[in-house]
């Protein structure tokens, strides 16, 4: 039945590479999404989630992507089990030499040991596990498997059980020696359900048995194999020898080494890696549901603490809006400054005439600009100030909320180190602070043009539109007329007109001006003196200019006859 199994598992996969290098790529993208999970939230169950992530990493960095990509190379066969259950004797006696330490301290693996034969080197050297174990070549070991000696999976020291549980997830075969005193402990019947959830290959060595305790220890160990429904695993039993040191005789292990050469031939090396490899497939497909349901939890979970968060941080957000609008920004050093800046005869005094527009002179202007600099500076002292005060109530409100927040909030909390971005926080708010008292500039001209009265009338809707344009283009049309008077008056020859406007009249440097970009009129000495140059349009200010006015309205620079 097994046999038959294995070889529709070997006519899916094995058989067909490009099915097999289709199946690599999913599995290597399942990979990188595991990687990439994590459980931060101490939610229940994240720590088992955490273990299942561990395993499924193992399982496919270790076994299914090596094997999928190198369909020849070995069977690996992991001689696990407890502590003391004589797996580096048994290494040992198969190789027929010391090539993994064996004693009575306890543990005795330290650093696993793989054997394989010389000629399946190359094929060795490929696989993930080598940079954890010892490789060592030996003739003794059949072509087409290779030997682990993995570390106790009961060890005392977490690196070894740690060590242990990766090098079996990376089996193809799992040999797995126990005792006649310990092999009903619950442990290693806990890692055989789990080879056996996920399909993978088990045979039992029962070492140091009593010749006399022989019959019922193996009926006893026989039913409890059926019960977890591993009654086609293979049993060998090594009898007790008493103590000894070395290599056990060869007869006493001539079974495993005969099963173990039957197992190295093509044909059983091929169903054992396409049994195994067929079971950790169809294993995924739970094991990753497990994981989804965990990541879930953790959403769900952190849903519950933003909202815990977002109704924290409303009392110090309104605290904060309060403290702003009551005009505790303003006070003090820029409330002092902006009284010195306004009082009579000082720059900011006449900045608003009396029919409510702003004095834009440029002289003025600068002047002003210069004033109200270190008012800017203050209002963002006292900005600055007020934003950390604020920043500070609201981390104390927001660290309780956490403490007793919802599920896998304490944990947040914990995570959430006060030494973080502490050398960026006062840049930040210092930043935040300028950008507010930017914003005061827009609100400003925003409550003039709403206190400014409307014309009622048409035409005094017009003449307010005017009036705005004019004011918003009058520095640029002064700079324009001063160079154009420039342009007029007496120069020597083969002087250069002044730079261009940067408005309303565009005068190229280096040539003379051929007409007012605004106007089109005429230029300074026409060839015909019936006609102008070009046809005179109208001026964006609503009138219209040509070759009989004197002055350009739009530029205010004097036109020709012609």
């Amino acid at each position: 039945m097994h046999a038959e199994e294995g070889s529709s598992a070997a006519g899916d996969v094995l058989d067909r590479p490009l099915a097999a290098t289709s199946l690599l790529d999913a599995v290597t993208d399942l990979l990188r999404d595991t990687r990439a999970t994590a459980f931060p939230l101490d939610v229940p169950g994240a720590e088992q989630a955490w273990a299942s992530r561990t395993r499924l990493v193992d399982q496919l960095a270790d076994h299914l992507v090596p094997r999928l990509r190198q369909l020849s190379a070995p069977a690996v066969v992991v001689v696990a089990g407890s502590t003391g259950a004589g797996k580096s004797t048994l290494v040992n006696s198969l190789v027929g030499s010391e090539v993994s330490a064996a004693g009575v301290l306890r543990p005795t693996t330290r650093r696993p040991v793989l054997v394989h034969h010389p000629d399946d080197a190359e094929l060795v050297r490929e696989h993930p596990v080598t940079d954890a174990v010892d490789v060592v070549a030996s003739e003794q070991v059949p072509r087409g498997i290779a030997l682990m000696d993995a570390p106790d999976l009961d060890s005392v020291l977490e690196s070894n059980r740690r060590s242990a549980q990766r090098l079996l997830e990376a089996a193809d075969l799992w040999l797995f020696v126990t005792t006649a005193a310990r092999y009903g402990d619950a442990l290693p019947w806990r890692v055989l359900g789990e080879a056996t959830a996920r399909g993978a290959s088990v045979a039992m060595v029962l070492n140091r048995v009593d010749p006399a305790s022989l019959p019922t220890v193996r009926g006893d160990l026989l039913e409890r194999l059926r019960t977890h429904g591993m009654q086609g695993s293979p049993l060998f039993v090594v009898p007790d020898v008493g103590p000894h040191e070395g290599l056990l005789e060869p007869a006493r292990v001539a079974p495993v080494k005969r099963w173990l050469a039957m197992l190295a031939g093509p044909d059983r090396a091929r169903t054992v890696v396409a049994r195994t490899l067929r079971g950790s497939l169809a294993a995924l497909r739970p094991w990753v549901d497990e994981l989804a349901d965990a990541v879930e939890r953790q959403a769900e979970a952190a849903t519950a603490i933003r909202t815990a968060l977002d109704d924290a941080v409303r009392g110090p957000a309104e605290e904060a809006r309060r403290t702003v609008t009551s005009g505790a920004v303003a006070q003090g050093s820029a409330q002092a400054r902006w009284v010195e800046l306004t009082a009579p005869g000082a720059p900011l005094a006449d900045a608003v005439r009396a029919s409510g527009r702003v004095d834009r002179s440029r002289r003025a202007g600068k002047d002003r600009a210069t004033a109200v600099l270190p008012l800017v500076q203050d209002l963002v002292s006292s900005a600055s100030a007020t934003l950390a005060a604020v920043g500070a109530a609201a981390e104390r409100t927001l660290r309780d909320a956490l403490a007793t927040g919802p599920d896998g909030a304490p944990s947040a909390a914990r995570a959430w180190s006060s030494a973080d971005r502490a050398a960026d926080r006062p840049r930040e708010v210092e930043r935040a602070a300028r950008e507010w008292v930017a914003g005061a500039v827009e609100v400003l001209e925003d409550e003039l043009a709403r206190a400014r009265p409307a014309p009622a009338d048409r035409s005094g809707r017009r003449a307010a539109a005017r009036a705005d344009r004019r004011a918003a283009a009058g520095r640029p049309a002064r700079s324009a007329t001063r160079a154009w008077l420039r342009w007029r008056s007496p120069r020597p020859r083969g002087s250069t007109p002044p730079t261009a406007c940067s408005a309303v009249c565009s005068v190229t440097a280096g040539t003379p001006p051929s007409a007012c970009c605004a106007t089109a009129w005429p230029t300074r000495r026409p060839r015909r003196r019936t006609a102008s140059v070009t046809r005179p349009r109208p001026c964006w200010t609503g009138r219209s200019c040509g070759p009989t006015r004197r002055r350009c309205c739009a530029c205010a620079s004097p036109s020709s006859r012609g």
